[in-house]
């Protein structure tokens, strides 16, 4: 069985149209940069793929260790996050990001919380009967 881990942070959105802080609040809304990622790491390797989108291909996790200053180790293990959440693909030449647009991103996030919420509202329905309720 195929698991999709899918976070969702509600929190205030910037006030300052910083584009940063704005990137830093839409991977934290989606749960993406941990408080245990003190050195954003994984928000360092986020970045890198979104500018890859513009190269059109996958990025090896040596060039993004490359680009982010950062360990092969700890770029696989952040890529490894991504990819859990469904949001970053692995292909032969490297990883991507599954869309071309981070909008699209958002709709991709919310299919698999729709289907997640369906599943478990047909598991409760189930449930209900088998429990007599």
């Amino acid at each position: 069985m195929r698991f999709t881990k899918i976070t969702i942070i509600s929190s205030r959105r910037p006030t300052v149209p910083d584009i940063n802080e704005l990137l830093q609040y839409f991977g934290g809304s989606l749960g993406l940069f941990g408080s245990r990622d003190k050195d954003k790491s994984c928000f360092r390797v986020f970045i890198i793929l979104i500018k890859n989108l513009k190269e059109k291909g996958p990025i090896s996790s040596d060039e993004i260790a490359l680009r982010t200053g950062l360990t092969r180790g700890t770029v696989v293990h952040h890529l490894n996050r991504l990819m859990a959440a469904g949001i970053v693909t692995s292909e032969k030449n490297g990883y991507e990001l599954k869309v071309d647009k981070l909008e699209d991103l958002v709709d991709i996030i919310k299919d698999n919380v729709d289907r997640a919420f369906d599943n478990l509202k047909d598991i409760g329905k189930e449930l209900d009967h088998k429990l007599g309720l």
